[in-house]
């Protein structure tokens, strides 16, 4: 088995071992639909799963203290604003204000020690201009 991950457009997300089973999250910066957004990705049931950082009640950003999400009882994932919880394994609403509503998921993949993601239609590596500002505009157009 290979340690590289075989497709190229992979993103060099964690070590493997940097996510702990239902502990934080590790928050990564993406471009979502054009404009930069935050995600995140943990360890839940010994499998990696990452979401826009993104409540699906209202589109704010969900941890209530950096890279924490889950609840008390580390079962599901809760928006600290409004108390809209979801299943980490399938991002799908459960209770609160959310109703049929589910987490935008982000591809990833764990091998030979390290977690990737990957770019898809609407969701970008973030990158910079010269200056070192995000540079969101360079996704290009659907």
């Amino acid at each position: 088995m290979a340690d590289a991950d075989p497709r190229a457009d992979a993103q060099a997300l964690c070590r493997a071992d940097e996510l702990v089973e239902r502990g934080k999250a590790v928050v990564f910066d993406v471009v979502l639909w054009r404009q930069p957004a935050r995600a995140f990705a943990l360890r839940f049931d010994g499998r990696v799963v990452a979401y826009i950082n993104r409540c699906a009640h209202v589109p704010t950003e969900m941890d209530w203290q950096p890279g924490e999400f889950l609840d008390a009882d580390k079962r599901y994932i809760i928006c600290s604003i409004h108390g809209a919880t979801y299943e980490p394994a399938s991002g799908r609403c459960v209770a609160g204000p959310c109703p049929r509503g589910r987490l935008m998921p982000v591809e990833v993949s764990e091998q030979g020690g390290e977690v990737s993601w990957y770019p898809s239609r609407d969701i970008a590596p973030l990158s910079f201009d010269d200056d070192g500002a995000p540079f969101a505009s360079r996704v290009p157009a659907a």
